[in-house]
């Protein structure tokens, strides 16, 4: 399947088409590590489970993920007035 890289603020972006997310059982928001084969020149992601900080509830901190991860170019705009 070939995906397109574009820019959003400083980062490149690539988009992981929903089947496939679902199909790990990932969501918006998840936390994934991103790693570089440099071997076999690849970029690899996995998904990681971090630990949550002080006793967050887990549903808010996702919550809270979403959002940013919804309105990011909205607030990158704002952290930059």
């Amino acid at each position: 399947m070939i995906r397109k890289i574009f820019r959003t603020g400083n980062s490149m972006v690539v988009s992981l088409p929903k089947d496939i997310v679902e199909q790990l059982g990932m969501s918006a928001g998840a936390d994934v590590s991103v790693d570089l084969d440099r071997k076999n020149r690849q970029i690899v992601i996995r998904q990681v489970e971090l630990p949550i900080a002080g006793g967050i509830d887990e549903n808010f901190a996702r919550q809270v993920a979403e959002f940013i991860n919804e309105y990011r170019p909205a607030l990158e705009a704002l952290a930059r007035k």
